[in-house]
């Protein structure tokens, strides 16, 4: 499924927020992202685990319910997110469209996955009934699509999209046992990758309809232009080694946008860091971007550690704030580029500039989930 615009200014993005390891306020964050910062440190476990290195939210008790912890977390950035766009969260045109990998659901189990949601809605006010996705480590993404989707046929005007997703013991304990957690720490692309660091956290973007934010004169951070998504059915954790789903994606986000590969000025890759999603990513990349384009790459779960379900919409944040900034952050832990890597990445711990209005997110889930979006900005 892709966003179709129709008018040819796709769906604009005229609100966003997001709560990280390293902060909520947006500048700030990608402040700190510019100087290489990371918000991974040490995190006790009464288990053992490969690594007890995570990103966390400082303010949020980590003693604190988890699914308290997903609904607070979600609640302050849903809300931030509608302010941000100039309107109240009581507003009847808001259709809330949200994404988790499991939330607080292996910890606590036997209540609905899409719970998390109504009480979201239910706790800030919202009019209408959200509408949930799970799709791994491309629910946000997938959120996003969704919502782009309503409001291209006509079904909304205004849909808050995004995802949350917290730290918990049994998903620092599964992905320990699965080995796809890094012993050392989260080097994405680079040759001594060995794994991932999980963290948590939350974004959502508001998006609208073209006449309707016309019409109240709202702020325009940016446009959603066109979104794709494939999946390869390969296995329920590894994905399929030739790249395809990636290409699928990409190339079918940009034609939705009436883009090319030589439009596309920036990149922010899935970067899990583990060394079968890096080569994947690297070799789907590489088919996708040829005959001369080559956008510059940068990853943020250096950072903001891999924040499962909430990963897609923090990082089409991060899209937009390149495109207005045209420089991409230092990939934390990227000292020698993976052999082969096809696309010029920010080495040196320094941020590296780019030219363009067009910027590409790409997130890879498990169970096969690989979905594109299309972000602009006026130049």
């Amino acid at each position: 499924m892709v966003s179709d615009p129709g008018s040819g200014t796709g769906t604009l993005v005229t609100g966003m927020a997001w709560s990280t390891a390293l902060g909520s306020d947006l500048d700030k964050v990608w402040q700190a992202l510019l100087s290489g910062a990371t918000g991974v440190v040490p995190v006790p476990s009464p288990y053992p685990l490969r690594n007890s290195g995570a990103a966390v939210l400082r303010d949020l008790p980590m003693d604190l319910d988890p699914a308290q912890r997903q609904y607070e977390v979600g609640a302050r950035t849903l809300q931030a997110a509608v302010v941000d766009a100039g309107l109240d969260v009581t507003d009847p045109r808001l259709r809330l469209v949200a994404g988790t990998s499991y939330g607080s659901h292996l910890d606590i189990p036997g209540d609905r996955l899409d719970r998390w949601g109504e009480s979201l809605a239910e706790g800030l006010s919202l009019a209408r009934r959200p509408l949930m996705v799970s799709t791994a480590c491309s629910a946000a993404s997938d959120a996003v699509l969704v919502g782009a989707a309503l409001i291209a046929e006509g079904e909304e005007d205004i849909c808050v999209v995004g995802g949350v997703d917290v730290l918990t013991p049994a998903k620092r304990l599964g992905h320990s046992a699965l080995g796809t957690m890094s012993p050392t720490a989260l080097r994405a692309f680079d040759d001594s990758h060995d794994g991932t660091i999980l963290g948590e956290g939350a974004a959502f973007l508001v998006l609208e309809h073209a006449r309707s934010a016309q019409a109240r004169g709202a702020r325009v951070r940016g446009r959603l232009s066109g979104t794709g998504s494939a999946n390869d059915a390969a296995g329920p954790t590894a994905p399929d080694p030739s790249g395809d789903t990636v290409v699928r994606a990409v190339t079918s986000a940009l034609a939705a946008a009436g883009r090319g590969v030589g439009d596309v000025g920036v990149l922010n890759a899935h970067g899990s860091g583990t060394p079968v999603n890096d080569h994947v990513e690297s070799r789907g990349l590489a088919r996708t971007f040829t005959n001369g384009a080559a956008p510059v790459v940068f990853a943020t779960k250096g950072a903001f550690g891999h924040t499962l379900g909430a990963t897609g919409a923090l990082e089409a944040v991060a899209v937009l704030l390149a495109l207005q900034d045209q420089r991409v952050p230092p990939v934390p832990g990227l000292n020698t580029v993976m052999p082969g890597f096809p696309l010029p990445l920010p080495t040196g711990g320094a941020p590296l500039p780019f030219t363009g209005d067009v910027g590409v997110s790409v997130t890879i889930g498990f169970g096969g989930f690989t979905t594109c979006l299309v972000l602009e900005v006026d130049s």
